[in-house]
Formats: C-alpha cells, structure tokens, sequence
C-alpha cells in the first residue's frame, strides 16, 4: 500500500519544513501531520514521513513510539485516554481504569466492538489539578469519579 498526503496537507509540510530547516526536528510535527491525515501512523506512514524527512524509518519510529500522543492502530470515533502519572495515580486513576474497563468491556489498549471508543492509558497529560483525569477526544475531564465519568460516557452516544 502506498500512502501519501492530499496537496493541502504537502502545503503544510512545506511550511513546517520552513520552521525546521533541519528536517529531523521536523519529524514530530509531520508525524502529527500524518495522524491527523491517515487517523493512525502504520509502517508505511512512518516510511512516508522517513522519506520525507531523510532520516532513517528507525528514527521516526523511535520517536513514534517514545510518544503516547500518536496512534500506531485505528483509534475509535472517541478516544479515552487515562493519565497513569504519579498524580493521578494517587488520587484514584487505576479505580478509574477499572471503572471505564467494566463500563466499555474493553481493556485499555483496545476498542469497542461497535468502533465508538477506544480506550488507552497515557503517562502524563499534564493537568496534574485534574486528577484523576483523562482526555476525551481533545478535551480534559476531571476530576474524576464515577458518576463524572457517567455524564461523560453518555455525551459520547
């Protein structure tokens, strides 16, 4: 399979390499690109954006997968991610977990059979006065409980 981007989404990679003439620094910003253009970064989107950056397909998979922002499977029509940082840990996230799991009948890491939700576990969404948090879609929710964590389930219908 071959991939590539739409002319408007090459526009954006030429004004993305205008901000990093070194074109490794540039491979975050393409790899967000490419996620947001593909929905997920599979092996040939990451040989895709190797070739355009001229970096070894090892480098952007480094990157790929240091990261927890990016997806390396088809995500859902939402994606749930719970933050497992030290301060959410400690205000209640693995409860949290447990509670989505037993809602969705999933496990982190996987999505619903109707394709809704998919739903992961991220180190630290940085919203540490939220937690216990996750991020639904592009928007912070928390703190959580389960009756917060209800209201917003029932928003995704």
């Amino acid at each position: 399979m071959s991939v590539a981007f739409r002319s408007s989404a090459l526009e954006k990679v030429q004004e993305i390499f205008r901000r990093y003439p070194d074109r490794r620094a540039a491979v975050i910003q393409l790899l967000h690109l490419a996620q947001e253009e593909f929905g997920y970064i599979g092996p040939e989107v990451e040989r895709y954006v190797a070739e355009l950056t001229q970096v070894p397909p090892v480098f952007v998979h480094q990157v790929l997968t240091f990261y927890g922002m990016f997806r390396t499977q088809p995500a859902g029509r939402h994606h749930i991610k719970v933050c497992r940082s030290i301060a959410c840990h400690l205000m209640g996230a693995t409860s949290v977990l447990e509670y989505l799991e037993k809602k969705l009948g999933i496990r982190a890491g996987q999505t619903t059979p109707d394709g809704r939700i998919t739903l992961s576990t991220v180190e630290c969404l940085g919203a540490c006065e939220l937690a216990p948090m996750m991020q639904v879609d592009d928007d912070f929710c928390g703190p959580l409980d389960e009756q917060r964590i209800d209201e917003v389930l029932e928003k995704l219908k």
